[in-house]
């Protein structure tokens, strides 16, 4: 795992993310399916503008993991990537390739989100490396994420697994320096039929368990020599810290030489002798590590007095400040303005689709069950629009629970948001649910065109693939009604009067339905926006009904809406709330 300077090096500044995606590919990777899910959505994206690999966007975690391992069946090194609640997802695969392993290597890549920048939980994927009984690598910064996405090509094909590579948000975001290398001439393995090996049915299974310990005793006892994990000692030092990721960025820039470091980049399985002889070399032994005490709990599992959680929150980041803070080292003074800067919520954009449709599920009080998605923020005062947010496709499952076990309260007034993107990952199976058991629910698709809460991934409904070329696109209208919905309608979420008038007929039919609420992301290079509209200051009577729509391009000042022309795209729907013909376009 060493890094050698070569004068004929290529050096760059990357962030983590793209330092993955180079290490895949001069590790031999030349196949990558994933779905886009933040932090982990530029592994994907960085390593589709290089041609030697393989990149597509796959409708699902648990579909990418599964392609990938074709490719590795088939003799090629592959990979996939997901957030870490993309894991859930995939974790039905992950848990039979511990069983039946690799052909050719295979590194399945889960970005952790600590603070949820942009997440629905905080939950930490080291778990699923424990409990799926496969190795789990974490660098700590972007070269080594380079080195150590190499490396897992290694490790999967020298013991047989599937390999974890775990990052965060802020090691998958942040910047530092990388040395290029060449990539390796790998050619493509044969494949074998092996059925004992591949066909996971009871009785192979069976066979394959002791295999999976087997593995683990082996990965332990290279845990205890291998360079992935190092010694960084202090002489005289009373503390010896335990860390790795980004923790180990902390504990280092608070604690300096004052400290004894074990960093840890292997992290499942943990060394057993190794943390041992470390906690001989000090006085005190600390584990610092973000989220879950995964590392304490392995330490005390040894029999090692341990401090960890009890200096350390389990919940959110760290910072220097918060490792300093914890060892009782000075704390640094933080910088403050001369003035408090306002407050800035979340909030869709100026002519999101989105915002006419929410609009007219917040003005019929409507109870709107929600999912995962940029359209999410239509939760947000003043439309306050979403009741629940769970997971993936859960808005499409759950409505129908909701209406089967209060028919008689809800019917009429509950219904269902996803997205297209959303819609095609897990919303179809719940569709069809509600078409089997015949729920009178109403499930509203909101296609903007693009998965777009990412950062405008291509899926199978936009007809373009991940380098933009042309691909199958999918009707969402015909696929409704293949699964069996009959009453399937499309609207233009700019035209409040077809919204609401839809939306009446829909929740009062008896039956399963369909909305499409159409109309691409205002934000895409492909969509022309209009002029901008503006304020007749005099017909203005500043009753506010422009601003119920919670458009960040109007405000109010000395009583009367105004309309930044630097943000309005003249989508007209606040023109259409105006009763006093105020809102227009510029003369």
């Amino acid at each position: 795992m060493e890094r050698k300077d070569t004068p004929t090096a290529m050096k760059k500044l990357m962030i983590g993310n793209e330092a993955v995606a180079r290490g895949l590919y001069e590790g031999g990777c030349r196949f990558i399916s994933s779905y886009p899910g933040t932090p982990s959505t530029e592994i994907t994206e960085f390593a589709a503008k290089n041609d030697a690999i393989t990149c597509e966007w796959a409708p699902n975690e648990k579909v990418a993991c599964e392609a990938a391992f074709g490719a590795s069946l088939a003799g090629v090194r592959s990979a996939c990537a997901m957030k870490h609640v993309g894991l859930n997802v995939a974790a039905d695969p992950l848990f039979t390739l511990s069983y039946t392993g690799v052909n050719a290597g295979m590194v399945i890549c889960v970005a952790d989100d600590p603070a949820m920048h942009s997440s629905q939980n905080e939950q930490d994927s080291r778990h699923y490396a424990i409990a799926a009984k496969v190795p789990m690598l974490e660098p700590a910064d972007s070269a080594e994420a380079l080195a150590f996405a190499k490396c897992a090509y290694q490790l999967s094909e020298e013991f047989d697994t599937v390999v974890l590579l775990r990052t965060c948000t802020r090691i998958a975001h942040s910047q530092s320096i990388v040395e290029e290398g060449e990539p390796l001439p790998l050619p493509t393995l044969p494949y074998e039929k092996n059925a004992a090996k591949y066909v996971m049915m009871p009785g192979n299974a069976k066979r394959r368990h002791p295999v999976v310990e087997e593995r683990t005793e082996k990965l332990t006892a290279f845990a205890e020599t291998t360079d992935l994990n190092r010694e960084e000692l202090t002489e005289g030092a009373a503390i010896g810290i335990i860390c790795s990721g980004t923790a180990y960025q902390y504990v280092k820039e608070a604690a300096g030489d004052t400290v004894s470091v074990l960093k840890l980049g292997l992290v499942n399985p943990l060394p057993v002798e190794r943390i041992k002889a470390f906690a001989k070399k000090v006085d005190r032994l600390i584990v610092c590590e973000e989220l879950d005490p995964v590392i304490e709990t392995h330490c005390r599992n040894i029999g090692l007095a341990v401090e960890g959680k009890s200096l350390f929150s389990m919940i959110g980041e760290f910072s220097q400040n918060t490792v300093a803070k914890a060892l009782g080292l000075p704390v640094k003074e933080g910088y403050t303005l001369d003035e408090a800067l306002p407050v800035r919520p979340p909030v869709m954009c100026a002519g999101c689709p989105h915002r006419g449709m929410y609009y007219t599920l917040a003005k019929n009080k409507i109870t709107v069950i929600g999912d995962i998605g940029c359209y999410t923020l239509g939760a947000t005062p003043p439309l306050s629009s979403v009741d629940t947010t769970l997971c993936m496709g859960a808005s499409v499952s759950g409505i129908h629970g909701f209406n089967r076990a209060s028919a008689n309260r809800a019917a009429g007034k509950t219904v269902a948001v996803i997205g297209d993107s959303t819609f095609m990952h897990s919303g179809m199976t719940g569709l069809v649910n509600i078409a089997y058991n015949a729920s009178n629910s109403t499930v509203i698709i909101l296609d903007n065109s693009i998965t777009g809460m990412t950062g405008h991934q291509q899926n199978p409904t936009t007809g373009y693939n991940i380098k933009g070329d042309p691909a199958a696109k999918v009707d969402l209208e015909t696929l409704c009604r293949a699964l069996g919905i009959d009453r399937v309608r499309v609207v233009d979420p700019y035209d409040l009067a077809a919204c609401d008038k839809a939306l009446k007929e829909e929740l009062a039919y008896e039956g399963p339905s369909v909305i499409i609420s159409r109309r691409p992301c205002v934000l895409l290079k492909s969509v022309k926006t209009k002029p901008a509209l503006v304020i007749d200051a005099d017909k203005c009577r500043g009753c506010k009904m422009c601003m119920k729509l919670g458009c960040p391009a109007i405000s109010m000042k000395n009583g009367k809406a105004r309309i930044d022309a630097t943000l309005c795209v003249g989508c007209d729907v606040c023109e259409q709330l105006c009763h006093f013909d105020a809102i227009g376009k510029a003369q």
